[in-house]
């Protein structure tokens, strides 16, 4: 399937948008994306730390929308976004590559990543190595 540019320009913002999040996410957390064990860590769901209910309990706080949350909790929702966003991110490439090929996809993804290190972010902070992704081929 060809790609148009109008569906090029809009998949290579999304691109750009998801992996600018993911740098941003992994730069809060603390977390190295370029680190395989790092990643696979993260996408393992038991180690989302979750807040027990009774802390809240103790404190004799009710839940409110003005109160925010705690250190742990907030870095536990960060932590599950970021897993989140990197399975969109894994399902986007492998969409592309099956719809649109290898040679667009790149184009893509090299795109997005100038425009990234435009923006002042590291070469691999959101995690994507394209020169490994790409080397095989």
């Amino acid at each position: 399937m060809q790609i148009d540019d109008n569906q090029k320009q809009r998949l290579g913002a999304s691109m750009e948008a998801l992996n600018a999040r993911i740098a941003r996410l992994a730069m809060a957390l603390d977390v190295s994306l370029q680190d395989e064990a790092t990643v696979n860590a993260l996408m393992d769901r038991s180690q989302i730390v979750a807040v027990p209910q009774e802390r809240r309990a103790q404190t004799g706080h009710q839940p409110s929308l003005h109160r925010t949350d705690s250190p742990e909790r907030r870095m536990s929702h960060q932590r599950e976004e970021l897993r989140g966003l990197l399975i969109l991110r894994y399902h986007l490439e492998a969409h592309s590559l099956s719809d649109y090929g290898l040679e667009s996809t790149r184009k893509i993804l090299l795109q997005a990543e100038e425009n990234l290190l435009r923006q002042g972010f590291k070469p691999g902070a959101d995690g994507l190595g394209l020169d490994d992704l790409f080397k095989a081929v």
